[in-house]
């Protein structure tokens, strides 16, 4: 799934979007201009390239978010382990620990998203 994968300026991009949506269009190509010596054409190209992918959508020249930066940085860890770990959160899990010692205060940060995550299946159920 190409729409969680951003190279550099699309991200730089993207985040401009995130920070100041609901934006004009026009607005927002003179923004590209300052901060990254664009023509019209590059951000528009860039912005439509971005809305092809669902994360934002310009409609009558208004520029709005479709997927929040949290849903999108959720969707692109998510795509990661799908395509490296076979979708295994664990696997991930045990492949990065091995490299670096989790700490004490991120292991209780996990031991607590988990207790939630049980919680909630636990209310759902």
């Amino acid at each position: 799934m190409e729409q969680c994968k951003l190279g550099e300026m699309e991200q730089r991009f993207a985040d401009m979007i995130w920070e100041n949506a609901p934006i004009a269009s026009g607005q927002l190509a003179k923004m590209c201009a300052d901060a990254f010596g664009w023509k019209r054409t590059t951000a528009y190209t860039m912005l439509k390239r971005l809305c092809d992918r669902k994360i934002f959508a310009n409609s009558n020249g208004l520029v709005t978010v479709l997927m929040s930066r949290d849903e999108f940085q959720s969707a692109r860890g998510e795509q990661f382990i799908n395509e490296n770990f076979d979708g295994s959160l664990p696997l991930f899990l045990a492949a990065f620990s091995r490299r670096k010692k989790l700490s004490g205060k991120e292991v209780e940060e996990l031991k607590k998203l988990i207790d939630e995550y049980e919680e909630n299946e636990e209310e759902e159920g």
